[in-house]
């Protein structure tokens, strides 16, 4: 696999995956709400600095291959979307993370991406299977990993960082 990814370009039938960089600093920081986070592990950022500091350890990520973080957007328009991408490239079980903005929710957006990342993955990387961890009460997601072969491996609590207790299911997705 080639160390550098900052060049990546994903395209689907109507979405555009791309390195993320600080071009999109103000969209993250914006779209990245409580609302959204609700469900994850990260809480949203209080400044536009921890988006920026998000972003620049990204970048480091994919200079060395160890993580692939895009920004989701819109093939024909350019319109933000949202951010995926898979993390931990360098071990044999990586994780998928995907999350989209409320205003674009319900159209299959992040289906469509995580469909093109796994077949990225297939092409790219060798492991031995994909972590898609998921609250049990996100639905939406669930659906997702689940249209994927997903199979929940393990279950566990998690407080996120927004102090919010969560059930997680642990899915795995072969190749």
């Amino acid at each position: 696999m080639t160390k550098n990814l900052l060049k990546i370009k994903i395209p689907t039938d109507r979405l555009l995956l791309v390195p993320i960089s600080l071009k999109y600093k103000e969209d993250i920081f914006r779209e990245f709400t409580a609302e959204i986070t609700y469900f994850m592990y990260p809480k949203p950022p209080e400044k536009i600095e921890e988006t920026i500091d998000f972003i620049e350890e990204s970048l480091v990520g994919l200079k060395d291959g160890s993580n692939l973080q895009l920004v989701v957007l819109a093939k024909e328009s350019k319109e933000f979307l949202g951010c995926a991408g898979v993390h931990k490239l360098d071990s044999e079980t990586p994780e998928f993370g995907i999350w989209i903005k409320k205003s674009a929710h319900g159209q299959g957006y992040g289906r469509e991406a995580v469909t093109a990342l796994k077949k990225w993955a297939d092409k790219n990387i060798k492991y031995q299977y994909i972590t898609y961890p998921v609250a049990d009460e996100n639905l939406s997601s669930r659906k997702i990993v689940e249209s994927l072969g997903g199979k929940v491996a393990r279950e566990y609590q998690e407080k996120n960082l927004s102090g919010r207790e969560q059930h997680i299911l642990e899915y795995r997705i072969y190749p």
